[in-house]
């Protein structure tokens, strides 16, 4: 009977051990868990503006540079990228790049700040914007009268008025035509509906050189307009999260690199997600490399762009520029690539 009550008894711990044990490791398992749920919790969702002729957001997502700084980016793509920088106004995007022109109108309305430049137009990315005209236009003189394209919310009206000015043409000579996005643009040229537009794209120019009926008239390295290009964010997210926007910023600036360094990968991926033909690609990349950073001459052009849009109305309310930029996040991810300084 005592033996049979030791048996018992040894019964009886063997499986509180078993229990106890097995009470660990689903403890274990559930921490291991909770550290799996709290990574990511740390990665942060941002949602990027971005348009099909931009490889650098792409690239970033594709080879994971975002996912190293802890970012979970979802693109979204727009036509134009002055949409993209209006899209931040109905929160449907968190960071938005475009030309100086948008990126002003964003600051002037409301609480948002420009956080980078991607990079000045030298004269040879100046060189990259081409004037298509119907055939019956040889000069820029047979542009009075006529009804030239614009896309609504970029820089164009600010080019076609540099450029007409600098003929002898005022803007009241001619009819300017909003559209929405280069398609659109290059559909009414093909029907008659407009005599001129402003395009950047190898992919677009194809397009043009096979229409019949129209030809390159210039490009804008022929006029005095240099544009810069920027970043611009929400200062909420600013405030809230910095170093999300330093490490996004990060991000950017090495997948910059990655594509001028791997420019077959880089067209490949453009042909996969947004099916652009590589060799447009190839001709693209080289032309606008983006650098992030800011420099006195990116203060430069955003202040000569101001100082038109302010004189033209364009701007209502003249601003402090200095107040809109917040390049903290910047500076500590990049601090070699902040040069401006007040």
């Amino acid at each position: 009977m005592k033996k049979s009550w030791y048996g018992s008894a040894f019964l009886l711990l063997s499986l509180s051990f078993v229990i106890f044990m097995s009470g660990c490791s689903s403890k274990g398992d559930a921490a291991a868990s909770e550290g799996s749920s709290g990574s990511k919790e740390k990665t942060v969702k941002i949602k990027i503006a971005d348009t099909n002729s931009n490889p650098t957001f792409r690239v970033a997502l594709n080879k994971g540079f975002f996912k190293n700084h802890g970012i979970d980016a979802e693109i979204v793509n727009f036509g134009t990228p002055a949409e993209g920088v209006n899209a931040l106004f109905i929160k449907q995007v968190d960071v938005a790049y475009g030309a100086d022109f948008p990126l002003l109108n964003a600051i002037s309305k409301g609480e948002y700040s420009i956080i980078a430049s991607a990079g000045l137009a030298t004269d040879q990315a100046a060189a990259a914007w081409k004037l298509y005209v119907r055939d019956e236009i040889q000069s820029a003189a047979d542009l009075k009268g006529k009804n030239l394209s614009f896309l609504r919310g970029t820089f164009l009206p600010y080019l076609w008025d540099e450029y007409l000015k600098e003929q002898g043409i005022a803007l009241s000579d001619v009819k300017l035509t909003g559209q929405g996005a280069f398609d659109e643009a290059f559909i009414a040229l093909k029907q008659g509906d407009i005599d001129a537009t402003w395009v950047i794209g190898s992919a677009l120019e194809d397009k043009l050189n096979a229409l019949e009926g129209v030809h390159q008239l210039t490009d804008m390295s022929k006029t005095p307009v240099r544009l810069g290009t920027g970043i611009v964010a929400g200062n909420e997210l600013l405030e809230a999260k910095p170093d999300v926007i330093g490490g996004f910023l990060a991000a950017v600036a090495e997948a910059s690199d990655y594509a001028q360094e791997h420019p077959d990968e880089v067209a490949d991926l453009m042909y996969e997600e947004v099916k652009q033909p590589r060799e447009n690609t190839l001709k693209d990349l080289p032309v606008n490399p983006w650098e992030v950073g800011f420099t006195q001459a990116a203060y430069d052009s955003l202040a000569g762009q101001k100082k038109y849009m302010v004189e033209t109305g364009i701007i209502a309310q003249d601003f402090d520029l200095d107040s809109k930029l917040n390049l903290e996040p910047l500076k500590r991810a990049l601090p070699d690539a902040v040069t401006y300084g007040k």
